[in-house]
């Protein structure tokens, strides 16, 4: 979820149900906090508490560092990623790519845990490929070292985001450690997240691309599970105002120039879940001004809002 997953988007998410928002993933050579994308990863100004750190990287001592410095930058939580699948951070032995040597992964977690004294996660996959699924063995490492928490997501590094998610592996590590773990993987909705709770036992579920474009899906899986009632799909007018506000954080955080442009991709996932809104994605695409984007937005909005009304 790097790059979409920034402070405006995890801001609104906890508004909208999540309970914990993690940060985009974070290299842990310091050395390369200077540039912009690190400067606007580390920016948790404002944050609703736990503020919840994502470290990626694959020297233990660098990882240490990195957490001792981000908990000084008011990190409440930090969470390892040894789970993405992306070939430019597998290569560099990270991320997934260190779920094949099972003895650096020991001494990762064993150097960031004993370097701070807040809670530290961790993400992981069921393991490297399919005729290699450690995810229980490395979930037992991660207990020992004293992880808080483990996410796991059903996939292997080798199937990347192909094919479905398996639980299994997943239901096999919840009964072998006492740890809360998160099951990660295909969850699109209310019903799915029971469903995948009941399979594994799990203690939550982790949203991901699901949220893309439909950041209240939080509040349906809350409420569902709470008192197994489905909420209704939040109406146009609704949808409107969530992502006027998205839109406008955006642009607040990045300014304009980075603002405009990241906010396409946004607008994108959003209108990719109502009917009828190609021609209006396109000439959105288009558009380099804060002012004319939020303007468009609130537009194309109000005609399909004023076509429903009067159609009923």
């Amino acid at each position: 979820m790097a790059g979409v997953t920034d402070r405006p988007f995890r801001q609104l998410c906890r508004q909208l149900g999540a309970g914990l928002a993690v940060s985009e993933m974070v290299t842990s050579d310091t050395r390369l906090w200077g540039s912009r994308k690190s400067r606007f990863r580390l920016d948790h100004c404002g944050e609703m508490a736990p503020v919840s750190v994502q470290i990626a990287g694959g020297d233990p001592e660098m990882m240490a560092e990195a957490t001792r410095e981000n908990v000084r930058r008011g990190a409440q939580i930090i969470d390892i990623n040894m789970g993405c699948p992306a070939k430019k951070v597998c290569k560099k032995a990270a991320g997934s790519g260190l779920l094949r040597d099972e003895k650096l992964v020991a001494d990762i977690l064993q150097a960031v845990v004993q370097s701070t004294s807040v809670p530290v996660t961790l993400k992981i996959r069921t393991g490297w490929c399919p005729d290699f699924r450690n995810g229980t063995t490395i979930a037992k490492m991660a207990e020992d070292a004293g992880i808080a928490a483990l996410a796991v997501h059903g996939r292997t590094r080798a199937c990347g985001y192909r094919g479905e998610a398996e639980f299994d592996t997943i239901a096999d590590i919840v009964s072998r450690v006492k740890i809360p773990v998160f099951a990660n993987g295909d969850i699109t909705s209310a019903d799915r997240a029971r469903e995948v709770l009941d399979y594994t036992g799990a203690a939550a579920v982790m949203i991901g691309r699901a949220a893309q474009g439909r950041p209240w899906i939080f509040r349906e899986i809350a409420h569902f599970l709470a008192t197994g009632e489905r909420l209704p799909e939040p109406t146009l007018d609704e949808v409107r105002k969530i992502l006027l506000t998205h839109l406008g954080e955006l642009h607040r955080f990045y300014g304009e120039l980075m603002g405009v442009r990241i906010a396409r991709k946004h607008v994108g996932w959003y209108l990719k879940t109502l009917a009828n809104s190609e021609s209006f994605r396109k000439t959105f695409f288009q558009i380099e001004n804060a002012e004319v984007q939020n303007a468009s937005v609130h537009e194309w909005f109000e005609r399909r809002i004023t076509r429903g009304a009067q159609a009923a």
